[in-house]
């Protein structure tokens, strides 16, 4: 499997434009048993900032609400706020470049991906790759804030 996430990290590098790989979780809103969690260099609230994406390159997002043992984000939250879900199995880094730990939480989302204890999401407000437009909203509870790569563990 790991020669897979290899593959596929090394596929999203190739069309991320010099970014580095990171993981393997969820592509999408809906639920994937193996994709990719890439780290790369993206303008956000004006200023060059390294972040994670999911394999489509859509910036991913955490809730300051959220515990690494109970997500905020419920109820109409993740019509907006999309989690990132694994079907199956267990995230595992596939570079270094990734400082941190991913890790699943099973809750009323389903097998949610965590980055350093923090729930991982996407914002439907981001239509490209390019959009970070959930930096800094504040919604259900707390600020939402593209994850990067040196976000401190909960």
């Amino acid at each position: 499997m790991r020669g897979t996430i290899a593959l596929a990290v090394a596929g999203l590098l190739a069309a991320a434009c010099g970014s580095s790989p990171a993981a393997s979780v969820s592509a999408s809103p809906t639920p994937s048993t193996q994709a990719v969690v890439a780290v790369v260099a993206k303008t956000v609230a004006g200023q060059p900032e390294t972040v994670l994406v999911n394999a489509n390159g859509m910036t991913l997002y955490y809730l300051t609400a959220d515990t690494a043992t109970t997500v905020a984000c419920s109820g109409q939250c993740p019509t907006f706020w999309p989690p990132l879900l694994l079907t199956a199995g267990d995230p595992s880094s596939g570079s270094a470049s990734l400082p941190g730990k991913l890790s699943v939480l099973t809750d009323a989302n389903g097998r949610q991906v965590l980055y350093n204890g923090h729930p991982l999401y996407l914002f439907v407000k981001d239509k490209t790759s390019n959009d970070v437009f959930g930096e800094g909203v504040n919604a259900f509870g707390g600020t939402w804030h593209a994850v990067t790569p040196t976000l401190a563990a909960m």
